[in-house]
């Protein structure tokens, strides 16, 4: 059958990591789990309690393209509580998962052939899906001197867009308001569409995270349910989108997806009131970020980036190793820890990186830093 070339994608390496280590523990093997970002955490209480009121009144079929308005609502007043920023819920498009907000995004956004710019290190998916929809992902590089964040000065002439993460994933890395603010006044000035993640909002360790949308309003603006509210799996997420571009928006949505998951939606109604048990979530990932920074440099991986937030450490080991894949692969089998090739987020310098997630349960974290540290002194035997 004839097939096409925007299917060529990479790997993302971390699924293949999570389904080896998996193999593994089909086997009988006891896998530590630092490759993936999941929160070792269930859906809030009162995320679960909703849906279970709902399901029993309700047929939970279809719903508005954009999103149950009490949500949309909900998301609105979110942005108040977090930021002080008076939203419309209009602008607010709840989406499958922050996944489907780039689709909506990318093909609202850009046209065939168009350039879009991104740092590296950084999240994979942003080059597979551009890729995937006939589009050029342009790789930044961007190092500790910029604390992995890119800046108005690496912008190449000829972008599109630009996509930033603040927290990044991997490094975990945040823009300040006035580094945001300058990236947001360039791509005005050229003219170039500005896409900011923000998933990981909700999970820092110092001063809170900065929204795109408290300095400029030209923007899109992509978050999830999936990291602060812990709810991976339900794939439900959201968008903010200038008030122009709504309807253009909503046509995309009810083409490619008629509506986000009923289910998912009432669940995340639910979650915005969980306050609390979130925040003991926060805590529990501030704990174990504090055991990875003792603990990876004991190890024998003291070349660390510190993260303001989310929750990754991301490590520089090409004094060990010109080949993370390999040396990620041996971590798994010999000392039952599955960790993430750099490979994943930056495919020029990744051979030299590893990514640590420290989402998990608190005793898994230390568990797991043990085992690292017997590796390596065996390594070095």
């Amino acid at each position: 059958m004839r097939v096409s070339s925007r299917g060529d994608v990479d790997p993302f390496i971390v699924m293949d990591v999570m389904e080896s280590a998996r193999a593994l523990e089909r086997q009988g093997r006891h896998i530590i789990h630092m490759e993936i970002g999941q929160p070792g955490s269930p859906a809030p209480a009162g995320a679960r309690a909703a849906l279970a009121d709902a399901m029993a009144q309700d047929a939970l079929g279809y719903t508005e393209a954009l999103g149950l308005p009490a949500l949309r609502q909900g998301i609105a007043a979110l942005y108040r509580r977090w930021y002080g920023v008076d939203l419309n819920p209009d602008r607010v498009i709840v989406t499958s998962g922050s996944s489907a907000a780039f689709l909506l995004a990318f093909s609202a956004f850009f046209d065939a052939g168009d350039a879009v710019g991104l740092g590296l290190p950084g999240y994979p998916s942003y080059r597979h899906i551009l890729k995937a929809l006939s589009l050029r992902a342009i790789g930044i590089p961007t190092g500790p001197q910029t604390r992995f964040q890119p800046t108005p000065a690496l912008l190449p002439e000829g972008l599109a867009g630009l996509i930033v993460a603040s927290p990044g994933n991997p490094t975990g890395t945040m823009l300040g308001q006035a580094e945001l603010a300058a990236l947001a006044a360039t791509c005005t000035e050229r003219g170039m569409a500005l896409i900011s993640d923000e998933i990981y909002h909700g999970l820092h360790y110092g001063a809170p995270a900065i929204s795109a949308l408290q300095v400029t309003d030209e923007v899109c603006v992509i978050n999830s349910f999936s990291k602060y509210f812990s709810m991976t799996g339900w794939r439900i997420g959201w968008m903010v989108v200038p008030e122009p571009h709504i309807r253009r928006i909503e046509r995309l949505a009810q083409n490619l997806f008629i509506c986000p998951p009923h289910a998912s939606q009432i669940a995340a109604l639910g979650a915005l009131d969980c306050t609390e048990e979130l925040e003991r979530n926060r805590t529990v990932y501030a704990e174990n970020r504090l055991l990875m920074l003792e603990g990876l440099p004991r190890a024998g991986f003291s070349r660390i980036a510190p993260p303001d937030g989310a929750f990754y450490v991301y490590a520089d080991v090409s004094d060990l190793t010109n080949d993370s894949r390999q040396l990620a692969a041996d971590i798994l089998l010999e000392a039952g820890v599955a960790v993430t090739p750099g490979l994943d987020f930056d495919p020029a310098r990744g051979h030299a990186t590893l990514r640590f997630s420290y989402a998990g349960a608190t005793a898994d974290i230390a568990e797991g830093l043990d085992r690292l540290a017997r590796f390596m002194a065996n390594r070095r035997a």
